[in-house]
């Protein structure tokens, strides 16, 4: 669902390999489509994560990164965060909010704040 610049991605059960691959490549293709400037990724419907599950949530980040967007999970369990801590799974791009309302005021202040940088950037070319 696109919010703005924004895309809401709701994963409401396990990922299996098939079906991991084509939510990888829609998003990247979705991001591409509308330009959008961060991924809200609500998994709040998820109760528990193994290793691949882990996997694809990050490879999101990933894609979304190189894709100049950033990346909140919002509404993580607790079970799923000590399933991650005990997977050694580490996340090192990706953002985490309580909720879908949290999460959109945290990708906000992200966005605002690339845009100041990318204008200082411009401000600094255009004097050169």
């Amino acid at each position: 669902m696109k919010l703005g610049n924004l895309l809401l991605i709701t994963i409401q059960s396990e990922i299996y390999d098939s079906l991991g691959i084509k939510l990888l490549n829609d998003i990247a293709e979705t991001l591409e489509k509308h330009n959008s400037k961060g991924i809200l990724l609500d998994i709040s419907s998820v109760p528990i994560i193994d290793s691949f599950m882990g996997r694809i949530i990050n490879n999101i980040a990933s894609i979304s990164r190189l894709m100049d967007a950033h990346t909140v999970v919002v509404g993580m369990q607790p079970a799923v965060a000590i399933t991650l801590v005990e997977l050694g799974l580490e996340m090192p791009n990706i953002l985490t909010a309580i909720n879908v309302e949290q999460g959109i005021e945290l990708l906000n202040k992200k966005i605002t704040k690339m845009n100041r940088i990318d204008e200082a950037d411009q401000g600094e070319k255009d004097t050169d």
